[in-house]
């Protein structure tokens, strides 16, 4: 009799756990059609774990599950974001242990984001045998089936001037736009004038920038003076985009710090690098283990914009939490090696000479993706860095948290970066060098935004 009661009593128990997981999450907006799927998943989980009651569940034991589910190949994108908000719905909102409200569930979430295609990183570093990246542009496409040879031609020149990949992408996609406009006539029958025409109405109808209608008119001139070999000197007058002088937006460090206080987890690590450093957004996402040198207390940022190497800074206080996340990275790639992975994108060309030191830790990103992802073009399965969309979306959704009024991007913290050191009575050549200027007439915007008014002039009312 009294077993039957203890069975009844275990199984109100499950089934009152159960309806308090579903009025989560109903309370959580949960779609209806997804709150089943929800359920599975932390059944999956609590199933995984038959001898560990959920409250005596740690940090590690979700994070070993979810880098296991990270490796399962079949598993989509949005499949294992599914499964880290179940999890967190589940903590967070019953289970409730002490750690779970600091627990960085935010990274399982916007840190799986495959790298498309044609992302920059893979479009460097990949097999350049495969020409480019696969599209989803209906324009590019266009341009490539309908001039596939001038196309190869121009991808051809502009790698063999070893120009950017997202410069590549950008004219290639103001080419494309180019031939749209003339509704893709034969490319010997296009002249100056149908250049000029184009730049004024991307001027006068669209209101592009003058930084902008420049962009155009160097992709136009690549295309047939640097591929076709034709001369488009005389272009002639045409109508130009009025230039506009930008400041750029500049935190104070108090404002900093507020930002970095709506941050937590790896979000706010990057953050506080990008701010200590100066590294741009993609220097940080692409930093790999060995470019960290915490004995000489610096950073080596290689291939920066314009293909420049330069060495910045590492900030003393953030060593400790440096060190600390890259030994659980290093412990990742352990787990990786021992299911068979490891393997990290580098240059083809490096990749030959290495052999099988792509494996080495050293080489990991120090921000890689909570999953590991395959790639289309060669289906090598590998753990990219994190996509730097998430990071640019956890910096503008502190800056909301926060209060922050001003324009918060990424890039706002390399701004920062250099005017507080100028501030602090730095030298512009240093910051300069320190920042990978190619020219100090770029650094000196920032004498423009320093804390002392208006061109460094007090306000007359002062003096009242």
């Amino acid at each position: 009799m009294k077993s039957g009661k203890s069975t009844d009593s275990s199984q109100h128990s499950i089934e009152r756990f159960w309806h308090n997981y579903l009025s989560i999450l109903e309370k959580s907006k949960v779609p209806e059609g997804a709150r089943r799927w929800y359920r599975k998943h932390v059944q999956m989980y609590i199933e995984a774990h038959p001898d560990l009651r959920l409250i005596q569940h740690t940090p590690q034991t979700v994070d070993k599950y979810l880098y296991a589910k990270g490796r399962i190949r079949q598993l989509e994108e949005w499949q294992f974001r599914q499964i880290a908000d179940a999890l967190r719905l589940l903590f967070t909102g019953l289970v409730r242990p002490s750690w779970a409200d600091d627990y960085d569930w935010y990274r399982w979430r916007a840190f799986s984001h495959d790298l498309a295609p044609d992302h920059p990183t893979l479009s460097r570093d990949g097999d350049p045998s495969l020409v480019v990246a696969p599209t989803s542009n209906p324009l590019i496409r266009r341009f490539r089936q309908n001039y596939t040879s001038l196309h190869l031609a121009f991808v051809k020149t502009i790698r063999v001037r070893q120009m950017a990949i997202r410069t590549e992408s950008t004219y290639e996609q103001w080419i494309s736009r180019f031939l749209a406009h003339l509704n893709w006539p034969d490319i010997q029958a296009i002249s100056n004038n149908d250049m000029r025409s184009f730049l004024e109405y991307q001027a006068l109808e669209r209101k592009v920038s003058a930084s902008t209608q420049k962009v155009i008119l160097n992709s136009l001139i690549f295309l047939f003076r640097e591929v076709l070999g034709r001369n488009v000197e005389e272009i002639g007058a045409y109508t130009r985009a009025t230039p506009k002088r930008r400041l750029p937006t500049v935190l104070s460090p108090s404002e900093i710090k507020t930002l970095l206080d709506f941050m937590s987890g790896r979000p706010r690590l990057m953050a506080s690098l990008m701010y200590g450093t100066g590294m741009r957004l993609m220097e940080c996402v692409r930093l790999r283990v060995k470019d960290i040198d915490f004995d000489y207390r610096q950073i080596t940022v290689y291939q920066g914009k314009g293909g420049k190497d330069r060495v910045v800074p590492l900030p003393a206080r953030l060593m400790d939490k440096l060190q600390s996340h890259l030994e659980e990275i290093r412990l990742l790639h352990k787990d990786d090696l021992e299911a068979g992975f490891g393997e990290v994108l580098v240059p083809v060309a490096l990749a030959r000479k290495l052999g099988g030191a792509v494996k080495d830790f050293g080489w990991q990103y120090v921000f890689p993706a909570t999953r590991l992802s395959t790639d289309p073009r060669t289906g090598k399965t590998r753990r990219h860095h994190i996509h730097e969309t998430s990071l640019q979306k956890a910096i503008r959704e502190a800056a909301k948290r926060g209060g922050i009024s001003k324009r918060v991007t990424s890039h706002t913290l390399r701004h920062s970066f250099a005017t507080h050191l100028l501030e602090s009575g730095k030298d512009i050549r240093l910051i300069q060098e320190l920042l990978g200027h190619a020219d100090v007439s770029t650094t000196m915007i920032y004498t423009h935004v320093i804390q002392k008014g208006g061109l460094a002039v007090p306000s007359p009312f002062d003096n009242l």
